[in-house]
């Protein structure tokens, strides 16, 4: 759990970094905009994939499911909460399914925010840049006193 949380935090600190290098979190457009979204989508999903697979591997390695593609496709359904029932732990080992579905949620859930925050603030600096481009009419210059 805590590699999984430590992968997620590290990737979101990659991608940020690349985000503010590439002047993106300060431009707007739909174009650019619809661009953004789906190179953040492409990282995510691959940041989630390599958390799957650090459980997979896990799974595999400590021999709780009988080969890797069995550990990789249930680690993938339990981390997604998705939870076909098809595969299940021994019973020694089942405490983990929870675990690794609660800190799959809780890391989908950071993947949301991420994306809210960095479309909400393309949103404002979309916002911000057509109200200073528009012609103020007279007299709104000055905001009005609260009587």
């Amino acid at each position: 759990m805590v590699i999984t949380v430590a992968m997620h935090a590290v990737g979101f600190a990659v991608l940020l970094r690349a985000l503010m290098r590439s002047h993106a979190l300060t431009t707007s457009g739909f174009r650019p905009t619809t661009w953004l979204v789906i190179g953040m989508t492409c990282w995510l999903i691959l940041f989630h994939l390599a958390e799957i697979e650090v459980w997979g591997m896990f799974y595999f390695w400590r021999g709780c499911l009988p080969d890797a593609e069995s550990a990789f496709y249930f680690s993938g359904v339990t981390y997604t909460t998705v939870g076909y029932g098809d595969l299940v732990l021994p019973k020694p080992w089942r405490i983990f399914a929870p675990l690794e579905a609660l800190t799959g949620i809780l890391m989908c859930g950071l993947s949301a925010s991420f994306f809210f925050a960095v479309v909400n603030r393309r949103i404002s600096n979309w916002m911000k840049m057509r109200t200073s481009s528009e012609p103020q009419p007279s007299g709104a210059s000055h905001p009005r006193r609260a009587e």
